[in-house]
């Protein structure tokens, strides 16, 4: 009987991590894993290094969900996101978009990660326009692009820290942080920041910039209250967006119409959002005795 149940929920997690590594991988998923763990060559990431430690861990999912909120803040940048995506129709699309360049600047070789940065470079050229306040918009703007930039490598940090299995001392945190500035160089981001410190300074140096627009506001409500997922999925996507709200500083979530939480409800949201960053985890590692690709760590919500 013990086995027979063991084998159920092995059958289970199998399942449920393939359906789910579909939906953030996209068809192409396998064929990219593939290409990116098998395919020798020099890497931009040393295997194991802050970089790889914090893309690996399931806390990124909170962290990606941060990020989007956060970088919503900026008029220009979610007018962008609002006029040129189509995240309302098709936001799994975006979602492995996204995803995949992560996986193939963080894992991949060296020659595989430039190319995913000139796409992406390639598409921000085509990016322009007018904000609902009259003002022009370019994608490759470098002062958008540091925004961007910025806002992702501090939300996937801090939710590492928060909610990750093996988090960062400082010199490591540092580490990741100059090891993302090469991802941002090399997507136009002048000068980005190498260090902690140098990241909460420019993140700061932008606040007279940002507000909560109509835009963002619906991009919140959208992400946070009409979420793409099936309904008996939605209790731990709660989880993890609460999660990824209580990661905003305070202004960030005033400027999005979001309610202040109680001391109680936050430590709730922390509770509920570690537990559902560790059924992510659980679902995504490979069970135990199961053969695994060269370069695949211990969780891997690697996407792509």
């Amino acid at each position: 009987m013990g086995r027979q149940w063991r084998s159920a929920v092995a059958h289970t997690r199998t399942r449920m991590g393939e359906a789910l590594f579909r939906r953030v991988a996209g068809p192409s998923g396998p064929e990219n894993r593939d290409r990116i763990h098998l395919t020798p060559g020099p890497r931009w990431f040393p295997a194991d290094g802050p970089v790889q430690r914090v893309h690996a861990d399931a806390a990124l999912f909170v962290g990606g969900l941060a990020a989007l909120l956060l970088q919503s803040l900026h008029p220009l940048a979610m007018a962008a996101v609002a006029e040129h995506s189509d995240y309302r129709e098709d936001p799994w699309g975006r979602l492995q978009s996204i995803s995949t360049f992560l996986a193939f600047t963080t894992y991949g070789t060296a020659e595989d990660a430039q190319r995913a940065v000139d796409r992406v470079r390639a598409v921000h050229r085509t990016v322009h326009g007018t904000a609902p306040g009259g003002e022009p918009y370019t994608a490759a703007d470098p002062v958008l692009l540091e925004w961007v930039h910025d806002a992702e490598v501090s939300c996937f940090l801090g939710a590492h820290q928060r909610y990750g299995a093996r988090r960062l001392g400082p010199a490591e945190q540092d580490e990741y942080v100059a090891g993302m500035a090469r991802v941002g160089a090399a997507l136009g981001v002048r000068e980005p920041p190498c260090t902690v410190a140098e990241l909460g300074a420019r993140l700061r140096a932008y606040r007279p910039q940002l507000r909560g627009t109509p835009q963002a506001r619906e991009a919140a409500r959208f992400l946070l209250r009409r979420p793409p997922v099936p309904w008996p999925l939605r209790p731990p996507y709660a989880a993890l967006a609460a999660a990824a709200v209580d990661l905003l500083p305070e202004w960030a979530r005033a400027e999005l119409g979001l309610r202040p939480r109680l001391p109680f409800e936050r430590r709730c949201i922390r509770l509920a959002g570690g537990a559902a960053v560790r059924l992510v985890g659980w679902v995504l590692r490979a069970p135990p005795g199961t053969p695994r690709r060269p370069g695949h760590g211990r969780s891997a919500p690697r996407s792509g």
